[in-house]
């Protein structure tokens, strides 16, 4: 037994050398050349850390050729479905984008990420451990999208193209383009970001009532969908001394159109439906420096306003269906402040505090039924520390809760509370590169607008209807985890999530009429247990001490990942089964220096997600992928084929009703893509981080943080 572990730890000693990575915390992923000022990053596609897993999306043909949707359900242990929401592990999930919540879930978010497209992302991290620099309504994790790279002393522009098409049963296009500009002078950086997504996408889906052993139809749609998508990001830094002045600002403008075929029991319609959207986000950050690099004082005041229109209307009748709208301004003050101290062998101490208002108002045909207001008010203080092997965390964070609204007919349930949110974490350093953690953290997820929205925005006949709960309440989260993590790659890990008042999307049958809508659960406990592993092919064609004397970077080792997960939804007097998830990553470099990648993913059936019993996998794909450099890597090209055994279909049952939910979309895709980079003058520039903002817990700063 010793000899295998043995073995297993040398496997994936070897597979760690691809970054020269010396501490699991403080990984110098830089190497400089004595004569030359030019700087080598070494990217990893999966990284590991105390608090998160970072994604490699930019150098990833693999991920980065579709939308963000599209890549993020690929990455393991990760499900995104319409139907079931967003986790991570077992862990529900916050979207955030560059640093910051994009306080929209469900349907809604999944339209804005499959409408962005991913070769904007520069990756994505998964933060399983939210500190109580956090937010506490953060929940059980975050995933926050990083879209901005790097500012140069230079002019330096990228431009990127991916062209796609589907053929299940038609010819359906898909085409993303975008540009990324960014230079600095002795003045002032800008960085300036715009792109564009269209794509044409089918869904079919079927709706059945299973009693007595009989099956009888309630609806069946086919829809044609259109998908149009523009965005800019823009920023501008200035110098103030020492201090420095960060000013961003985002806009995301969707235009969707929507075709369907329905039918059912005693009705047939032909529906069209336009979903138009405009999103907003500006921020202004003040940087405070110090002598000591360590020591930092930042201001942050965020603006952001979303607004929704949906109109679905029968073909040839001027008369609409639904004519719903929303509208959502959110206004975010905060300041946060660390310093090193000198409490045992090393420290630091963070503290800060915030203030929040949101003002959401919903209206059908031009009628308010929804006037939401929330007012959050919070500050943290954390500690962290050192003490020979052992690293320390221990945080609290302290949030006040006003929300108030009315509907059309009632006032809704207030919900006036002060709660404090607690969070520790230990981590023993067997040596540099093998670590175990063991973390716990109290958080609050409070229901989104979209989930507390009652009007319909989406598809309707007269079998189905969807609308959402204005008398949603918080969620309190406890959640505890243990981890085992060894050279960043490989990690065994096991964490329990249990939460009071869950809010899920619930399925129930009213009669014939099948009626979609989120409700509060009392308790639920969630089980997760991961494993992770890189696999070097050399080992099995050269043997382990060959393999050992290897010194290699991602782009030239062959590799295979593995991921595997079980998931357990614990809820009271429900009788639940899990299910198993697997991910298989594979990476060849052929002749020529071709990189070919083979993603796999696979959930089993049978398991309870929630009030759903997956009837099939609930993910079930294969994509292929070939790239090369050229040009002296400064093109990129990608060839690549995603579910190309177009096996990727679901079905559902609903929990104590007789319903059979099955759909399937045009997943089978076949394009390329190619990102360009504009050759400068002087390519020994060495980078500036003068447009970035560092996190606090990441080693590379980004923008508008």
């Amino acid at each position: 037994m010793k000899k295998i572990y043995l073995v297993a730890l040398l496997a994936i000693g070897s597979f760690s050398t691809l970054s020269a990575q010396t501490t699991p915390e403080k990984a110098p992923e830089k190497t400089t050349e004595l004569n030359e000022v030019a700087i080598i990053k070494t990217k990893k596609v999966i990284e590991q850390k105390a608090d998160r897993t970072i994604f490699d999306f930019a150098g990833q043909a693999s991920l980065n050729t579709g939308s963000v949707l599209e890549g993020i359900k690929k990455l393991p242990g990760l499900i995104a479905s319409d139907i079931a929401g967003m986790m991570y592990q077992g862990k529900q999930l916050d979207v955030f984008m560059d640093g910051r919540p994009l306080n929209i879930s469900t349907t809604e978010l999944n339209a804005f990420l499959e409408g962005m497209p991913a070769n904007a992302i520069e990756k994505i991290e998964i933060i399983t451990q939210p500190g109580a620099e956090f937010p506490a309504t953060s929940g059980g994790a975050i995933l926050n999208i990083i879209t901005n790279k790097n500012a140069k002393n230079y002019l330096s522009a990228t431009y990127t193209n991916s062209t796609s098409f589907t053929s299940y049963d038609d010819v359906r296009w898909r085409m993303n383009n975008s540009l990324l500009l960014s230079a600095k002078n002795k003045y002032f950086g800008w960085q300036l970001n715009v792109g564009q997504n269209y794509r044409e996408s089918a869904i079919w889906t079927s709706l059945e009532k299973e009693e007595n052993g009989m099956t009888s139809l309630l609806s069946r749609t086919d829809a044609d969908r259109i998908g149009r998508n523009n965005f800019i990001k823009s920023a501008l830094t200035f110098d103030i001394g020492k201090d420095r002045l960060l000013l961003n600002y985002d806009l995301t403008q969707n235009n969707n159109d929507s075709y369907t075929l329905g039918n059912g029991p005693g009705f047939t319609t032909n529906d069209a439906s336009v979903s138009t959207g405009l999103r907003q986000d500006a921020v202004v950050t003040y940087q405070k420096k110090f002598e000591n690099t360590a020591k930092k004082l930042e201001f942050k005041f965020n603006y952001n306003n979303n607004t929704n229109d949906f109109e679905l209307s029968p073909i040839g009748n001027s008369a609409s269906t639904l004519d719903n709208s929303s509208n959502q301004n959110l206004y975010n003050f905060k300041f946060d402040y660390s310093q090193p101290i000198k409490f045992s062998d090393e420290g630091k101490l963070s503290f800060g505090s915030l203030y929040e208002e949101l003002l959401f108002d919903a209206a059908s045909k031009g009628v308010t039924n929804l006037d939401y207001k929330r007012r959050t008010a919070a500050s943290y203080i954390e500690l962290q520390s050192k003490f020979d092997k052992v690293n320390f965390i221990l945080g609290g964070r302290a949030e006040d809760y006003n929300i108030t609204g009315t509907t059309a007919t009632a006032e809704l349930t207030t919900f006036k509370q002060f709660r404090f949110f607690p969070n520790a974490s230990a981590q023993y350093n067997f040596n540099n590169s093998i670590y175990f953690n063991m973390n716990y953290n109290k958080k609050i997820t409070l229901p989104s607008t979209s989930a507390l929205n009652p009007n319909n925005t989406n598809y309707q006949n007269p079998n189905i209807d969807y609308s959402g709960n204005p008398n949603l309440q918080p969620t309190i989260f406890d959640n505890y985890e243990v981890k085992l993590s060894a050279y960043d790659y490989a990690f065994v890990s096991y964490n329990i999530s249990s939460a009071k008042n869950q809010v899920i999307n619930r399925v129930t049958l009213n009669n014939d009429l099948v009626v979609n809508s989120n409700e509060n659960i009392p308790e639920i406990k969630i089980h997760n247990f991961s494993v992770g592993m890189p696999i070097p092919y050399m080992l099995f064609t050269k043997g382990l001490a060959e393999t050992m004397k290897m010194n290699v970077n991602p782009d030239t080792m062959n590799f295979l990942y593995v991921y595997a997960g079980y998931q357990y939804h614990q809820i009271p007097n429900v009788d639940t089964n899990g299910f198993w998830m697997f991910n298989f990553m594979s990476q060849i470099v052929l002749p020529k220096q071709i990189k070919f990648v083979a993603n796999y993913n696979y959930i089993i059936p049978k398991g309870n997600y929630f009030y759903f019993i997956a009837v099939k996998p609930f993910r079930n794909a294969l994509d292929l992928s070939f790239s090369k450099k050229f040009m002296k890597d400064q093109l990129t090209l990608s060839i690549y084929a995603d579910d190309i055994l177009n096996s990727n279909e679901n079905a559902f049952n609903s929990y104590e009703t007789p319903l059979l939910i099955s759909n399937k979309m045009d997943t089978r895709k076949f394009g390329f893509s190619l990102n360009y980079k504009i050759p400068t003058k002087n390519k020994l520039a060495k980078e500036n981080p003068n447009l970035l903002n560092k996190d606090k817990k990441e080693d590379s700063g980004i923008l508008n943080q």
